[in-house]
């Protein structure tokens, strides 16, 4: 009988390389334990079959930002980012890993009880744009609400209200259908939009955010997560 060893230390046996470089290549998926891929070096092996995928390469993971439609009426939890919840049209081409989901630090978090776009990444450059750029970055809503809303007081959405002690800059709020309003705004604050709707009378029935700077939530399902591409920046 073989002696269980670590993957690492048979891929490194296997190959004639050094245990570093086999760990690389376990971390990204490139090698398979009897026809699956095993991504933890620590792996114990004995007479199993190891295979190094054809493509394999060195190179260090790209961290990854992960979009998340967050489903009304639920807390966000870890569990919901997962292999079983990943979007079945992601076309970012991106080999889903288990590394993927760890480290993952919550972006522009969501307004409270609203649902919607979220954003998870390992990337520090988006983590960095989306906290030193709030300010300027707009993030979209859709809010439903319940009560009448006169014409004057929609203008006072769109300028004159005050929050916090402050002046709330010019934002853009206007109907989306009878009881859906759209709001567009740079600088959101926790709270803001229930305040504002409160301010002229309406009642927020429901929330959801669709859009942070130029990346949309586009037709991602609730409760589904998919890769950003590699062409859309915030």
């Amino acid at each position: 009988m073989t002696e269980p060893v670590r993957l690492a230390k048979r891929l490194a046996e296997l190959l004639s390389c050094s245990r570093r470089e086999a760990e690389l290549y376990i971390a990204g998926g490139w090698v398979m334990v009897d026809g699956q891929v095993v991504e933890e070096p620590q792996f114990m092996v004995a007479q199993q079959k190891v295979e190094l995928h054809p493509e394999a390469s060195l190179t260090p993971l790209e961290p990854v930002t992960i979009l998340f439609h967050q489903p009304p009426d639920t807390e966000f939890t870890p569990q919901m980012i997962s292999a079983e919840t990943h979007a079945a049209d992601d076309h970012s081409g991106i080999r889903m890993l288990k590394q993927h989901f760890v480290r993952l630090t919550q972006c522009s978090p969501l307004e409270k009880n609203a649902s919607g776009l979220s954003v998870f990444t390992q990337d520090f450059r988006v983590s960095r744009k989306l906290g030193d750029d709030a300010a300027t970055i707009e993030q979209e809503y859709v809010v439903e609400v319940a009560g009448e809303l006169p014409e004057e007081k929609l203008k006072l959405l769109n300028h004159g209200l005050s929050f916090n002690g402050k002046v709330l800059p010019p934002i853009k709020v206007s109907w989306q259908n009878e009881t859906r309003l759209r709001f567009a705004l740079k600088g959101v604050q926790p709270g803001q939009i229930a305040f504002m709707c409160k301010s002229v009378g309406l009642q927020v029935k429901g929330m959801k955010r669709l859009r942070i700077g130029r990346v949309s939530m586009g037709k991602l399902q609730p409760g589904q997560w998919r890769y950003l591409l590699g062409y859309e920046r915030f």
